[in-house]
């Protein structure tokens, strides 16, 4: 997991964001759902649980999973199965409905896994096509994974 601070923002600035995000969202935003949200802002691809609890070291376990469920289920973020045997997240920006049922199915973007460094990044760009189903079939969700090499990757192994 890469996480960096965002360059120009100030702690100030950071905090009234991230709690106008949780409050969109109608997420109450207590002093931990702030912080577990602003590491998760400062990761640029998807990260996992485990590495979300290297980084907030200090903070229980149980504490950041809760996060991460009340997070889910308001659709503030979205989880990835990338077929690497551990669940990612990423944070939705102000305009996704990813993840919630209905409509905005076409709002279901692909993700791409890197075979190399491991690490998953959104391709929000790049939409979902949704495929009609015979009969009674009702989709829930749809996972869409490419699988490679990333640019960062690719271009370390033609150096």
């Amino acid at each position: 997991m890469t996480c960096r601070q965002q360059p120009g923002s100030t702690m100030d600035n950071d905090r009234q964001h991230i709690v106008e995000m949780l409050e969109q969202r109608d997420i109450k935003p207590t002093a931990m759902r702030i912080l577990v949200l602003k590491e998760m802002i400062n990761c640029h691809e998807a990260f996992s649980l485990q590495s979300l609890e290297d980084k907030l070291d200090t903070v229980d376990k149980s504490t950041i999973y809760r996060c991460i469920t009340v997070f889910l289920t308001h659709h503030l973020i979205h989880a990835i199965d990338d077929g690497s045997g551990s669940i990612k997240y990423a944070v939705c920006d102000s305009s996704c409905h990813c993840g919630e049922e209905g409509e905005h199915l076409d709002d279901l973007h692909a993700h791409f896994y890197c075979e190399h460094c491991h690490r998953t990044y959104c391709l929000s760009r790049i939409h979902v096509p949704v495929v009609p189903l015979p009969g009674n079939f009702k989709v829930h969700d749809i996972n869409y994974v490419l699988k490679g090499i990333c640019p960062e990757c690719s271009a370390a192994t033609t150096k």
